[in-house]
This record gives structure tokens, C-alpha cells and sequence, in this order.
């Protein structure tokens, strides 16, 4: 199989698990017996793990290279992904998503570091179209979550079995990814570069992919909430909200290659910013469920393309390695992560989930502001001179 197609199947594997989690969270929130604001405190688990593990990933996916941590990573990743479903205290549930995002973290780093290989290695543009088949992959996980849900089965073990099930699969295909020199061999011989802070241009990028990020996590954790605690959804129609989201996510980023190489970054980079905009206003004025659902469609489109753009993006600067721009950039976007969840959680407990969904018009009006700094210009411009300087 041609190294691109592995890696778009790798990136299709890796969160089906963790997307069969997603439409179960109501199920543990009611069995914890958890408010917004405790749902949203124990939410936080996840993004600080994974935070705390990028400066770190970044290390060891240059040491190592993308293959290596993809194949360690996945079998770590998929031996904690159902913890989650098994605790039985608000304290468990943070830790155990905090190990989750450890483990999340590094893993897709090496993905988006292995897809930039292949892009350079191939000549192919296919960094849309590998988020994409993440996002086809969550979606599937998700639905895999609400037929669990459906049939009454428990989430801890249905969330375990689908772990256990993935993981032959991923670890056949991470194995036949092409051996390649990592980041640290290339560079043994030259001289070790002292600590720069992020160049203007990359915090540009981070910017613009902040609230892109923060949306996403936002969907992610409190859709399923939301169409059951706003709309008085029930069973297994309260997971449908992620689902359509991650399916029109998958969508708008399985045509973003092309529409990149057609009308630029930075068009279709703020066409997609307003339809994001339109489908949350949707969501927050819906008087029911199918007219949400339609908005979490439009939201889904909106956001497809924003981080793979971003991911393209860093890349592409000169500055420092490949893996330490996209580190960067997971590591300042994922505050949205940080940010969204929690606080969204405790406006929702005071004036409604409604209210607390609407705080997210403001970073997704800052991300179609900061939509400018992937213009490849001003990339180069605010790139060179930070070379010239490490040189």
C-alpha cells in the first residue's frame, strides 16, 4: 500500500475508540450524579494531559521519528482509552482522562508529523484529506457508542471491547509505514540551537486555530449534554449531535485538499469560519432536536479544514524543525481544549447550557479575524528573518 494511503488509514483507526466514548459521557454523568459545573471539572482531565504531554512529545517524536511513537503509541493509548468509563468518582474520572490525554497526545503528534513526511516524501497534498479520515474515524466510533447506548450495553466494557478490536489493525498497518531517519539522526551533526519563543508568524497560526479547537472541544464534550438537558432528547438520539458533526468535519476535510489547491488557504479558511458562525446561532435559537442537528452539520463544515490548514502551515516555517512547529501549535490550539469544556460548564451552571454554548461566537469571530496569517506571504516574510538569526 503507497505510504500516504497507510498513513490516511492510520489516521482512520486512531480515534474510533475514543470516539465511542464521546456519546456516553450523559450516561456517566448521570451515574456520578453530576452537574454542569462537576461534568465540566472533571472534563478538564483530558486537555490538561494532553497538554502536559506535548512539550515532551515533541522530544520524542523527534528522537524516534513518527513511526515509532505511532506503534508504541497506539498500544499505550488503546490499553487506557476505556478507563474513563470505569471510574466511580469525580476524581477518577480527571485522572483517568488526564492519562488518556497523555497517551492521546503523543500518538497524534506522530501522526501529524508522519503526514508531513508523507506530503514531502510524495509531492502529495493529503494533510486535509488525513484529518478527514480522522474524522470519518471518530465518526464511526461515535455511532459505534450510540448502538452501544441503544442496546443498553455498558459503556465501560463496549468502549474496552471496541479498544481491543482496533488494536490488531492499527498495529499491522503502523508497521508497514516506511522506515525513516527521525528528526534527531538528520540533525546529530549539527549544533544544538538555543531556545527561541514562537515567531509571530507561528502564534498567528495558533491564534487562528485556538478558536477553532476550543469549538471542537466544545461539541465534542457537550453536545450529547445539550440535545438531552436544552431539547429533552432521549436514548441514544442525544450522541446523534456528534455524530453529524464529526460526519460534515470528515466531509469538508476530504475536499479541502482540493478546495485548498483551488481558491487558497485563506479563502476557504474564512468561508468556513462564517459557516461555522451561522451553524452555532443555529444551534443556540434551535426549538428542537432536528434543526440542532442541522446546526452541528453547518458548525462541523465550518471547522473541518482550520487545524489541518494550520498543521500545513507551521510546518512549512523554517525557524525550527518541523516537529517543534507542530508541536508548538498543538500545544497553544489544544488551550482550547483547556479553556472551552470548563467554562462552558459553569456558565451553563448558572444561566443554562444555551447561554454558556454561546460563549463561543467570540473565538470563532478571533479565528476568522486571524485567518490572514496562513497567507503563504506573510508565512515566508516573518519566517526568513528568524532563520537568518539561528544560522
Amino acid at each position: 500500500m503507497p505510504f500516504q494511503r497507510l498513513v490516511m488509514l492510520i489516521f482512520f483507526l486512531q480515534p474510533i475508540a475514543f470516539g465511542s466514548w464521546l456519546p456516553r459521557i450523559p450516561d456517566i454523568q448521570s451515574r456520578l450524579g453530576m452537574g454542569p459545573a462537576d461534568l465540566a471539572i472533571a472534563l478538564l482531565g483530558l486537555p490538561v494531559g494532553t497538554l502536559a504531554a506535548l512539550p515532551f512529545a515533541g522530544r520524542l517524536v523527534s528522537r524516534i521519528g513518527g513511526r515509532a511513537t505511532i506503534i508504541y503509541g497506539f498500544v499505550v493509548f488503546l490499553a487506557v482509552v476505556s478507563l474513563p468509563a470505569f471510574t466511580d468518582s469525580i476524581a477518577m474520572l480527571f485522572v483517568s482522562l488526564l492519562v488518556v490525554g497523555l497517551a492521546l497526545s503523543t500518538l497524534e503528534l506522530g501522526l501529524n508529523v508522519e503526514a508531513d513526511r508523507a506530503e514531502k516524501t510524495t509531492g502529495l497534498v493529503i494533510m486535509s484529506r488525513c484529518h478527514g479520515f480522522w474524522s470519518l474515524g471518530i465518526m464511526v466510533g461515535s455511532l459505534l457508542g450510540v448502538g452501544a447506548a441503544a442496546l443498553h450495553l455498558p459503556a465501560n466494557w463496549s468502549i474496552a471491547v471496541t479498544a481491543l478490536l482496533v488494536l490488531p489493525l492499527a498495529l499491522a498497518t503502523s508497521v508497514r509505514l516506511p522506515r525513516g531517519d527521525s528528526v534527531a539522526s538528520a540533525t546529530s551533526h549539527a549544533p544544538t540551537a538555543p531556545f527561541k519563543l514562537p515567531s509571530a508568524a507561528l502564534l498567528g497560526i495558533c491564534a487562528f486555530t485556538f478558536g477553532i479547537t476550543m469549538t471542537e472541544g466544545a461539541i465534542a464534550d457537550w453536545s450529547a449534554v445539550y440535545l438531552k438537558d436544552v431539547l429533552l432528547a432521549s436514548g441514544a438520539t442525544t450522541g446523534l449531535g456528534y455524530s453529524v458533526f464529526a460526519c460534515l468535519v470528515a466531509t469538508g476535510r476530504f475536499g479541502g485538499d482540493y478546495m485548498k489547491s483551488r481558491f487558497g488557504a485563506v479563502a476557504i479558511a474564512r468561508g468556513c469560519g462564517c459557516a461555522s458562525l451561522a451553524g452555532l446561532l443555529i444551534v443556540l435559537l434551535a426549538p428542537n432536536t432536528a434543526v440542532a442537528l442541522f446546526g452541528f452539520a453547518a458548525i462541523g463544515i465550518g471547522v473541518s479544514v482550520g487545524f489541518p490548514l494550520a498543521v500545513t502551515a507551521s510546518a512549512s516555517l523554517t525557524d525550527r524543525p518541523a516537529a517543534a512547529s507542530v508541536a508548538i501549535l498543538t500545544f497553544i490550539a489544544l488551550g482550547g481544549f483547556l479553556v472551552g469544556p470548563p467554562l462552558i460548564g459553569f456558565v451553563g451552571e448558572v444561566w443554562g447550557l444555551r447561554i454558556g454554548l454561546a460563549i463561543l461566537l467570540v473565538p470563532l469571530t478571533a479565528s476568522l479575524l486571524f485567518t490572514r496569517m496562513l497567507t503563504p506571504r506573510i508565512l515566508e516574510d516573518r519566517a526568513e528573518p528568524d532563520a537568518e538569526k539561528a544560522a
